[in-house]
């Protein structure tokens, strides 16, 4: 089978390259449809990590000893490789985390726990993930600031005059997803930036959906804030990204304290080192940051712009051939979406459907995927996702709903036998 398309990806070769899908799930060709959840990692990511261990594993900045140098040197090539890969200019800005959800809260503890005040509001949206929600729900406790919600229209998307009605004098921040993860809607944060700042607030981008898929300029969106994962972009888990504009990052206290941060410790008193590093508490995860770095590369590898034409093919594919089956109902925008469909199928628990399908060799997510309040806006509990990446196929689609149909048809007969 081969899959090379006009935009130029042959996919066929590309899933070689990762050897979990290599592999039989019950009995089937495993179909993985959970990548905005996790992807799947590429030898090339692998193999990175497994070369820093194998030659160069030291503990990075303070060893004088080649390993120790090596290591630092990686480690840190890999703060630059992440500066080019998101458009920013100075790699000083770029701290790692342990995901995209410490990048939050760090801003949130680190900036907004000391910059808010009673009477300030933050903006966010409802078709937030709780990572980019509680945080600013819990520092308005501690602060005094309130949190207002911005809704979404009948189509999924972000309700654009609400938003600009929300922006006040005392907006001081906007935090708001790039992609969301249920909908797949794509927010125009260039556009949610000006704004802002034309009203003298900040913007935070939870841009854990959007940097896997798709070109990506802090520069060109303007943001103060950035934040992302790697295991969501074919890199480790346990790295993550907070890119922040270095002088914002210098005005704002640690967040963590220990080893790693400090430029000098008495018994009275210390100081801080400069930044990114006096947020990098304790040992960093040194073998994570080369991976994603390697992920990056990878992704560059093959174009970024070919993997998102690619992975909009298949969502718009997705879209039209998971709505058709019988009993089913996509949520969020028909078009220009991001690389994933949520849906419901009339009578089934999403949880039963995905159990069903994994008998079947397809793994997609269920449940409320860290955003219950979007879900209570939809009427419903629970949804099923199915999202895609560089190395899915039409053909995998097909399975789904075909095994969608059978589902249908399966839970029907269940639900007659026991009535």
């Amino acid at each position: 089978m081969t899959n090379k398309n006009t935009i130029g990806i042959d996919v066929a070769r590309v899933r070689q390259d990762f050897p979990a899908l290599q592999q039989e799930v019950n009995g089937h060709p495993l179909v993985y449809l959970d990548n905005a959840a996790t992807t799947q990692k590429p030898l090339a990511v692998i193999e990175a990590e497994a070369a820093y261990y194998r030659r160069n594993n030291a503990n990075v900045h303070r060893a004088i000893h080649t390993l120790g140098e090596r290591a630092t040197a990686a480690y840190e090539a890999a703060r630059s490789r992440v500066a080019r890969f998101i458009g920013a200019g100075d790699p000083a800005g770029v701290v790692f985390t342990r995901n995209a959800t410490e990048a939050i809260n760090l801003v949130a503890y680190a900036w907004g726990l000391h910059r808010l005040k009673p009477g300030d509001e933050i903006v966010t949206t409802e078709m937030e993930h709780h990572s980019n929600f509680l945080p600013w729900q819990q520092i308005s406790r501690l602060t005094g600031a309130t949190v207002r919600v911005v809704g979404i229209t009948e189509s999924g998307e972000l309700d654009m005059e609400a938003f600009r009605a929300a922006l006040g004098d005392r907006t001081r921040l906007v935090a708001i997803t790039h992609l969301s993860n249920v909908l797949g809607t794509i927010n125009p944060v260039a556009e949610i930036t000006r704004l802002a700042h034309d009203r003298g607030a900040l913007v935070l981008v939870d841009a854990a959906q959007s940097v896997p898929h798709m070109p990506l300029s802090v520069t060109e969106i303007g943001c103060d804030f950035l934040a992302f994962s790697g295991h969501k972009m074919y890199g480790p888990m346990g790295i993550g990204v907070l890119w922040a504009r270095p002088e914002l990052l210098s005005d704002m206290p640690p967040f963590l304290f220990g080893g790693e941060m400090i430029s000098e410790v008495t018994l009275a008193e210390s100081t801080w080192a400069d930044v990114p590093w006096k947020f990098e508490a304790g040992t960093p995860n040194v073998a994570g940051a080369i991976g994603l770095a390697a992920a990056m590369d990878y992704v560059d590898a093959i174009g970024r712009d070919a993997v998102a034409a690619w992975e909009a093919a298949l969502a718009q594919y997705a879209t039209e051939t998971i709505g058709s089956v019988p009993g089913v109902t996509v949520f969020g925008p028909r078009q220009a979406r991001g690389a994933l469909v949520t849906f419901v199928m009339e009578g089934v628990h999403p949880h039963d459907l995905s159990t069903f399908l994994d008998q079947k060799g397809i793994a997609i997510r269920a449940g409320h995927h860290c955003a219950q309040p979007l879900h209570a806006c939809l009427g419903i509990g629970a949804s099923a996702r199915a999202s895609f990446a560089v190395y899915n196929t039409k053909q995998e689609i097909d399975a789904l709903a075909e095994a969608l149909v059978q589902a249908k048809e399966f839970f029907d007969r269940v639900v007659g036998r026991a009535l």
